[in-house]
């Protein structure tokens, strides 16, 4: 037994750890339809925040910006300076919509961990990150094979090699850019949330349960350190957040630019 379990089974019980069951959700009601669940609802619920306030701010544009307006280009000027220019160049402004729908959405999901009630970042359940990730993936493979042809499949590979190389790079760089880059792009979304929203949930409970539950002389200064590093915690994980919604975007403009020209 470790040192919490020992503080906390002094006051009859023992203190559980949360597991995996934390991102089980039942449906919303009782006989309600199985994929009905508070994630599904609250994936939902964001996407309609993110369409209200950029018609809020772009709806009836002003010449001097302000209130919405002014936070939507501000928005807009970092989505387009940081993500979309420095991969898409010239095409930048074509792919604006996309690569600021990706970012915000992915950024408000992820924000929903630390707001009351709500309180669980919807990129933690892998479903939503693999179908954002599937859709950029099979727009690269339009795009290239649109903008390339048959070359795209060939352009990827350096030239003058000798052929015996080829035996073992094709293998590699086909299973790395058509497999491993999509599940990649997938699953560091998905592992930070998750792994973040578990500690979140692990020290906010440690703090209620020996300050709240079973208060003991023991137990507060452990119940007291889990407050403290939750508190911590949570300031780094929005910190995370932002730059998992950054990174997801920002290797979605690299793989469409990667499809609309061949890569050198």
């Amino acid at each position: 037994m470790n040192a919490l379990t020992v503080l906390a089974s002094s006051g009859g019980d023992e203190f559980q750890a949360p597991g995996p069951e934390i991102f089980d959700f039942p449906p919303l009601f009782s006989g309600g339809p199985a994929w009905l669940t508070k994630p599904v609802l609250f994936a939902v619920v964001g996407a309609l925040l993110i369409c209200g306030f950029f018609w809020t701010a772009f709806a009836k544009p002003k010449l001097v910006p302000r209130g919405a307006q002014n936070l939507g280009e501000v928005g807009y000027m970092f989505v387009r300076d940081q993500i979309a220019r420095p991969f898409l160049g010239k095409n930048a402004e074509r792919w604006m919509p996309l690569l600021m729908s990706l970012f915000f959405l992915i950024w408000f999901w992820n924000i929903f961990s630390v707001i009351p009630i709500i309180q669980f970042p919807i990129a933690s359940h892998i479903a939503f990150p693999i179908v954002l990730a599937i859709f950029v993936y099979c727009l690269k493979v339009y795009l290239g094979l649109r903008h390339q042809g048959a070359k795209y499949f060939t352009d990827m590979l350096p030239k003058g090699l000798p052929w015996p190389v080829y035996i073992l790079l094709v293998p590699i760089e086909y299973l790395s850019t058509f497999i491993i880059a999509p599940f990649t792009h997938a699953v560091r979304l998905f592992a930070n949330m998750f792994a973040g929203h578990m500690i979140l949930a692990f020290f906010s409970l440690v703090g209620f349960w020996f300050i709240f539950e079973k208060p003991t002389v023991a137990g507060f200064g452990v119940g007291v350190v889990g407050v403290i590093v939750t508190i911590l915690m949570t300031a780094l994980e929005l910190l995370i957040q932002f730059l998992q919604a950054f990174l997801f975007a920002l290797l979605a403009a690299m793989y469409i630019q990667s499809g609309l020209e061949a890569e050198h």
